[in-house]
């Protein structure tokens, strides 16, 4: 067993549970588990997490740390609002990069424990922090009159939190041909950019 620096091992763990949660559920899974696919003992985790919820809540915490960085990077160098949505629509954390695994932990936690208070606490702090910044977004390209102005930003966030939910959900279960348009290959997407920002990005009104 190789020691490593408090902060790597804390990652390392958290990759560990992600990959054991992603395969076996929350509930199935034990410490025990983890320990051997760290290459640790048991103590090791305890030094880090009080308890299995307490590294699940972590894991949560983390996986929305890792979507709202993805996409600040995502926005690098995008300065037309009317483009940042355009990204933003286009980077759903469910289905795109490293965010498929954290995200099929995150529908276990609803499902299977998030009656806890500690999760419940988790997921819902994750999910509003990605809305206020969907909401921070829509509210500059409102301003520059880049977006339909129709709707507050904030229910247009919630609607956007919703779509990226339902076609996560989809895509975890793997139904063949979803969110495309099977004579036009139009993606839902790019309808979801058209009602809200229009042809040319115009999106006043």
């Amino acid at each position: 067993m190789s020691r490593l620096p408090a902060a790597e091992r804390r990652t390392q763990l958290l990759d560990c549970a992600a990959n054991l949660f992603a395969q076996s559920g929350y509930a199935r899974s034990t410490t025990a588990e983890l320990a051997r696919a760290a290459g640790v003992t048991e103590p090791i985790i305890y030094r880090h997490f009080k308890s299995k919820r307490d590294l699940f809540v972590a894991l949560i915490r983390r996986t929305g740390e890792q979507t709202l960085e993805r996409w600040k990077q995502h926005l690098a160098g995008a300065d037309d609002p009317a483009e940042r949505l355009k990204r933003l629509i286009g980077d759903n954390p469910m289905v795109t990069g490293d965010g498929k695994q954290g995200y099929r932990v995150f529908l276990q936690a609803i499902s299977e424990v998030g009656h806890e208070p500690a999760i419940r606490e988790a997921l819902e702090d994750h999910i509003r922090k990605l809305h206020d910044f969907l909401q921070t977004e829509l509210q500059r390209a409102q301003d520059n009159r880049r977006v339909t102005s129709r709707f507050s930003p904030d229910l247009i966030a919630w609607l956007l939190i919703y779509s990226g939910l339902g076609y996560g959900v989809s895509s975890a279960m793997e139904i063949p041909g979803h969110g495309i348009d099977a004579s036009s290959g139009t993606h839902v997407q790019e309808v979801i950019a058209r009602i809200l920002i229009g042809r040319g990005g115009d999106g006043a009104g």
